[in-house]
């Protein structure tokens, strides 16, 4: 068999593997007519024979990677080419090299460290490029159909915030920080202290000086350390954005350490990307962009609260808030895609284009959530009476006069 004919051969079982998809497959630089009625379908076009059979051993995987390194090439809405190509099966080599990744990126004290430090300490001046101001890098939150991401990211803020209930003099203790946008908010709008820790060291040296910057210094103190190393007794735990670094076997250690804090009297919130079954995160983003992550199914987020008889309070899904949140980071990225490839060369700034594109599409088929889950300790002595403070401003609440209920004791 010529190579010619091999080529084809290898081409035809691509084609009939990426059925589902309703994408268009072309080999090499040569534009050969399609199969009838795939003309105008969006094209993935592969460059070179070891792409071709590298997809076929192992798509997923293979996908990613050459994407990133420019022998496949996408023609058509990136986003939603890859929607389709969600429908496809996961391959047993891509289960294998799953479990192997788990393996290896295992989150213990050490290996915590070095999967934040891959992702988180990219540099800020990589993430400052198409973040908010406020360098927020969680699901906003859209009240408005035509709301930008910088309001959306202050609502979001502002929704954590009005969910916790939060009240002057508390102590707030974050899990995971990021850029310290959430306790900088806490702290100026809500009088309340925050301790927030976080093992991003750039992540740490932004936060302090935006919180020296703004004034705030004395009350909210970054710390670098791990969240399993959290001792501090407080009011109230928030973690936004920091559960799907934590893996599938720490989530009862997890649990502990919020025990810990704010035992049976406090209050909580946890801010998560999450499933609607078990399932891994994607081999080729924990190899490539997010070592270590997993993504609980809401079930397995329960593990959190169970064993410590924590009552859970509220429970919200704002998968299609990140659909819209992603979109805002992938049209401001676009728009400084050039300056990204010319910094950080252009396989990288392909593979985050990819990353993001592929989110987008994860959120909008549903195979990712966001959950925000509010709860509190069995004890804790006051709750909300109805959910208005969501919704109407504080000095309107304040108005229709208390809206506290105290437990029956």
């Amino acid at each position: 068999m010529d190579d010619n004919r091999i080529d084809r051969w290898l081409v035809s079982i691509l084609r009939k593997a990426l059925a589902l998809a309703h994408v268009r497959i072309t080999y090499g630089p040569e534009d050969e007519p399609g199969p009838h009625g795939m003309d105008a379908l969006p094209r993935i076009r592969i460059q070179d024979r070891r792409t071709l059979i590298s997809l076929l051993l192992n798509p997923q995987m293979e996908f990613g990677d050459a994407y990133s390194e420019g022998r496949l090439e996408i023609e058509g809405n990136l986003a939603r080419v890859l929607e389709n190509l969600y429908k496809i099966p996961e391959s047993a080599v891509t289960r294998l090299a799953s479990k192997w990744l788990t393996w290896v990126q295992a989150n213990s004290l050490p290996g915590s460290r070095r999967n934040i430090h891959r992702h988180y300490d990219l540099s800020n001046d990589f993430y400052g490029l198409w973040l908010d101001s406020r360098m927020v890098y969680t699901c906003a939150y859209f009240p408005g159909p035509h709301d930008g991401l910088e309001k959306a990211q202050e609502a979001k803020l502002d929704l954590v915030c009005r969910k916790l209930w939060l009240r002057p003099g508390e102590l707030v203790v974050e899990a995971g920080c990021g850029w310290g946008a959430l306790a900088l908010h806490m702290a100026r709008h809500y009088g309340v202290r925050v301790k927030a820790f976080n093992i991003s060291r750039e992540q740490l040296a932004f936060a302090r000086e935006r919180a020296q910057a703004e004034g705030l210094a004395s009350r909210v103190e970054f710390i670098e350390d791990d969240y399993r190393n959290i001792r501090e007794k407080a009011d109230v735990f928030v973690s936004v954005g920091m559960l799907e670094h934590v893996g599938r076997s720490r989530l009862r250690d997890f649990s502990a350490v919020v025990q810990r804090t704010i035992g049976d009297q406090g209050r909580g919130l946890v801010h998560f990307i999450g499933r609607n079954y078990p399932r891994p995160l994607s081999a080729w983003i924990r190899k490539r962009i997010f070592p270590g992550g997993y993504t609980p199914s809401l079930r397995e987020a329960i593990e959190v609260f169970e064993p410590h008889n924590f009552s859970v309070l509220d429970v919200e899904n704002l998968r299609f808030h990140y659909a819209r949140t992603l979109e805002c980071w992938l049209t401001r990225y676009e728009r400084v895609y050039a300056m990204v490839e010319r910094r950080f060369g252009p396989a990288f700034a392909r593979m985050w284009r990819l990353y993001l594109a592929g989110s987008i599409a994860a959120f909008r088929v549903g195979s990712l959530q966001l959950f925000q889950v509010v709860f509190a300790g069995s004890q804790c002595r006051t709750q909300p009476w109805t959910r208005a403070r969501l919704h109407t401003p504080e000095s309107e609440i304040a108005e229709q006069g208390p809206s506290w209920i105290r437990a029956i004791s």
